[in-house]
């Protein structure tokens, strides 16, 4: 197995999203986030499907996460019919970041719905560390060539956004 750079963005100022799009054949996709910073403290980690490069925000999005504290026992997330999928709250305090990495099934298929899984891990002003594992589905039979990563209050100050094709 390798990994094929497909599209990647750095943020080093303030925008409200950061679009990765690429996805051209049936092949699994891998998106790895690096430091990511919210403007505003505690914001959502909010992901969507693309398609022909836009955001699709209809509520067909359904997931569900373990949630995992190093402070506490493990907690879970799910949700269904959703405008997107959410992610945990992530600070932008001194010291906070933020690491995430998707692996994404069918998007290019236009018969099947797009599916990811997810493994967050972020370390927070207290130096705790908490992460997510799981997985999401778009409940949409439709080709999507990529995806959009915003937060739910505020724009992204920082990160690197990378797509790679695994083959």
């Amino acid at each position: 197995m390798s990994l094929v750079q497909v599209a990647t963005n750095t943020v080093t100022s303030a925008v409200a999203s950061v679009t990765l799009t690429g996805i051209d054949s049936d092949d699994v996709y891998m998106v790895s986030v690096s430091n990511l910073v919210p403007a505003t403290d505690d914001a959502r980690t909010q992901v969507r499907t693309t398609t022909s490069g836009t955001a699709d925000s209809d509520s067909e999005y359904d997931y569900a996460y373990k949630y995992l504290k190093t402070s506490t026992t493990f907690g879970n997330s799910s949700a269904t019919n959703q405008t997107r999928w959410d992610l945990q709250e992530i600070g932008n305090a001194t010291g906070e970041t933020n690491n995430m990495i998707f692996y994404l099934y069918n998007f290019n298929s236009s018969s099947e719905y797009s599916f990811i899984t997810v493994e967050q891990a972020f370390l927070t002003n207290g130096a705790e560390l908490r992460g997510y594992q799981g997985g999401g589905v778009h409940t949409v039979a439709e080709t999507n060539d990529g995806v959009d990563f915003s937060f739910d209050s505020g724009n992204i100050t920082s990160g690197v956004f990378t797509m790679y094709k695994v083959v």
